[in-house]
């Protein structure tokens, strides 16, 4: 513990997933939430519009720590060779607010993410998933089909994604670091080999920036489970009005998800649903409170700041332990 910043220790990307790996972090995720985290007390973030892009800031507290992830988005950042999106983590003593270490925060939010949904899809999925489909080709993409295999037996990914290296880099990645069939399906629009594979899929993640449904929602079969990770703005959506309509939909906080949730809000606002068709929340689904309906399953992610300052929280304990 120290008051001198500059004598923080900084937990970079590999030393994060050395000191949390994927499945470690789902235990920590879960152990949080059922020894009482309520994630509908998490303050939602705050975005702050600048010349460059947004600002947005992720507070939170629990337990024996506090903490905040500051992440800058800035669009024309990839025109200039740099990152869209960059950010920190600062963990503190819960008690004291005495500074404890310094994160990487784009490297937190994707162990984290993918893992919140390996979370839901544990207790929502059938437990015999087997083919997955990925919207997507960036980190999400990869964070969550590491994620997704390592909670159900996972035998075969289909890779959806528009720039068609992207999508066979991705598929490469599960045949080669996962032991996966895998395969490249270029596009995302809703021509026969995609509509084909979301048809048979066990399991969906959509892990994109799209602003408009990825598919139709009629095309996931019943008991499906379907995960949007893509957006927290509350007029973008990578699902439509059909699809959670006829779904049982899990989402993290029902405060978040009727804030900045598109994936709802919008078939809400067209009077598709109302908010009580939102089944539960994390908590309740892991509790065992809801159960799924005969339809598919909806997990739908914004992103929430407890996840990330439990995360954290694990990464210096493991740190800590290490160093001393």
């Amino acid at each position: 513990m120290t008051d001198d910043l500059t004598a923080l220790p900084y937990l970079d990307a590999g030393t994060l997933r050395r000191l949390v790996p994927m499945v470690r972090a789902v235990r920590v995720l879960e152990d949080a939430l059922r020894a009482g985290l309520d994630p509908e007390d998490t303050p939602l973030r705050t975005a702050a519009d600048l010349p460059g892009g947004q600002l947005l800031l992720m507070p939170a507290a629990a337990g024996r720590y506090a903490g905040v992830k500051a992440v800058t988005v800035a669009p024309g950042n990839p025109g200039r060779g740099l990152p869209r999106i960059q950010g920190t983590y600062l963990l503190f003593d819960g008690g004291t607010l005495t500074p404890l270490a310094a994160l990487d925060g784009v490297a937190l939010t994707s162990l984290r993410t993918p893992a919140v949904s390996a979370l839901a899809v544990r207790h929502l999925a059938e437990p015999d998933a087997s083919e997955l489909l990925v919207f997507g080709t960036g980190p999400q993409a990869y964070g969550h089909a590491e994620a997704l295999a390592a909670v159900r037996p996972v035998r075969s990914v289909t890779v959806a994604g528009r720039d068609p290296g992207r999508a066979e880099a991705l598929a490469a990645h599960c045949r080669a670091a996962l032991g996966l069939r895998a395969r490249a399906l270029p596009g995302t629009g809703d021509g026969p080999q995609l509509r084909e594979a979301v048809s048979r899929a066990d399991l969906i993640a959509c892990c994109t920036t799209a602003r408009l449904p990825l598919f139709a929602g009629v095309l996931p079969r019943d008991g499906a489970t379907v995960v949007a990770v893509g957006s927290h703005e509350p007029d973008a959506r990578e699902l439509d009005d059909d699809l959670v309509a006829r779904s049982t939909v899990v989402v993290e906080a029902r405060s978040s998800a009727l804030a900045e949730a598109g994936d709802v809000i919008v078939p809400i606002s067209h009077g598709t649903i109302t908010t009580g068709h939102l089944a539960g929340n994390l908590a309740e689904l892991i509790a065992g409170r809801l159960t799924p309906g005969p339809g598919p399953r909806v997990f739908k992610s914004t992103g929430m700041a407890w996840e990330d300052l439990v995360v954290a929280a694990a990464a210096y304990e493991a740190w800590d332990v290490g160093s001393g």
